[in-house]
């Protein structure tokens, strides 16, 4: 019987790697440059964050110690949420161990069995697997489609008590963004809940980095807010914000993911809290990654250009070409991301280079050269 078990797994795992989609965890040892990562201000070895984690260890100890209901919701935690509460312009709020349950909790018991989740298609995995766990009905509408999304509205608004609408501010592997100025003024026309996911918009876009729905002047909007302390606030965790507190209390009673699992550590909260502070005023940084994702974008000529976000997708298509071009990067001392299907949609494997604050036009350039080469040599 054991066997049979352990003869499916090997058989799954060869065929993956037949095709070139096998992951596998490991160290990337010998680069100078990281362009995989979402630090996208490098706060992760800024002194200020490192000092924050040394003053929240020695003032509240290692570990939260018990789950936010008992004993583990600590005075760091309360501090670490106004400052979010204030820097979002919510009124309520929460903290979760990761983006992925902060999630997984919204979606799985917010909808009811009479409400109506209309999504974008290229949602990330956290929150699409959770559309599968929930009492609703969903749809998905076509990436950044806005009209499509109007339609469907229009279609089901009459059918179901709630609709929801849930999209990513800056989409984890294409770097691009819907236009939430357009997607807003939909509520005038078709009630419903918007649930935001800021996770790589935040430190990015805004006047002080609060995020995409801050610059495009829709914050207020926003039902739903949730967003990612290990991207560019260089920690782990994550938030859930909102207008009402109605939800956030009944997320409180009901989402297991909050209610039984060990609170995040001071440590995490205290380099969350010292990085906001610093987002706060990298103006400057802010607009040099922006100028420089434009800038990359353009010489590539692919259709993104009216996008600046940190991440830009390099479309490579065949997934075994996309590894080796990721592994000679590698041997020239830069590291990017390598992502394949299921990832993303089938033909779509690409490199997934994200910028960063330290990154200068130099080896953008070099990169450009590279890829101008690949170009040549495969036509």
């Amino acid at each position: 019987m054991t066997k049979k078990f352990f003869t499916r797994l090997e058989d799954d795992l060869n065929s993956r790697k037949e095709k070139y989609l096998y992951r596998e965890s490991g160290l990337y040892k010998n680069y100078q440059h990281n362009l995989a990562s979402n630090d996208y201000f490098q706060l992760r070895s800024h002194p200020n964050v490192i000092n924050g984690i040394k003053k929240a260890c020695e003032k509240y100890g290692s570990g939260s110690g018990a789950s936010p209901l008992l004993s583990g919701f600590l005075q760091c935690h309360q501090d670490l949420l106004d400052e979010i509460l204030n820097w979002k312009k919510k009124r309520s709020g929460m903290l979760f161990n990761s983006g992925f349950v902060a999630n997984q909790a919204l979606l799985k018991h917010l909808p009811g069995k009479k409400d109506l989740i209309l999504a974008d298609r290229l949602i990330h995995h956290s929150l699409a697997q959770a559309l599968l766990q929930c009492p609703a009905k969903f749809k998905r509408y076509g990436h950044l489609d806005i009209p499509e999304l109007e339609n469907l509205l229009r279609k089901y608004s009459k059918d179901f008590d709630t609709i929801f609408v849930v999209t990513e501010s800056v989409f984890s592997m294409d770097g691009d963004y819907p236009d939430l100025k357009n997607l807003v003024q939909l509520k005038n026309i078709f009630p419903f809940i918007l649930i935001l996911d800021e996770a790589h918009g935040t430190g990015v876009f805004g006047k002080d980095g609060s995020g995409l729905a801050e610059e495009m002047g829709v914050l207020s909007e926003v039902d739903i807010l949730v967003g990612t302390f290990g991207k560019a606030l260089a920690s782990m965790g994550a938030y859930v914000l909102a207008n009402n507190s109605s939800i956030i209390n009944y997320l409180t009673n009901v989402a297991g993911e909050y209610i039984y699992s060990t609170f995040l550590a001071p440590s995490q909260v205290g380099a969350a809290h010292e990085a906001i502070k610093l987002l706060k005023n990298f103006d400057k940084q802010r607009d040099k990654i922006r100028k420089l994702s434009k800038y990359f974008r353009n010489s590539l000529e692919q259709n993104s250009l009216s996008y600046e976000s940190p991440i830009i997708p390099v479309l490579i298509e065949d997934p075994k070409e996309t590894i080796i071009l990721r592994d000679r990067l590698l041997e020239k001392g830069i590291l990017v991301g390598a992502v394949r299907p299921p990832t993303v949609p089938g033909k779509t494997s690409r490199l997934r280079i994200s910028l960063h604050s330290g990154v200068e036009k130099t080896l953008v350039d070099e990169l450009l050269s590279f890829l101008n080469t690949w170009k040549q040599n495969i036509k």
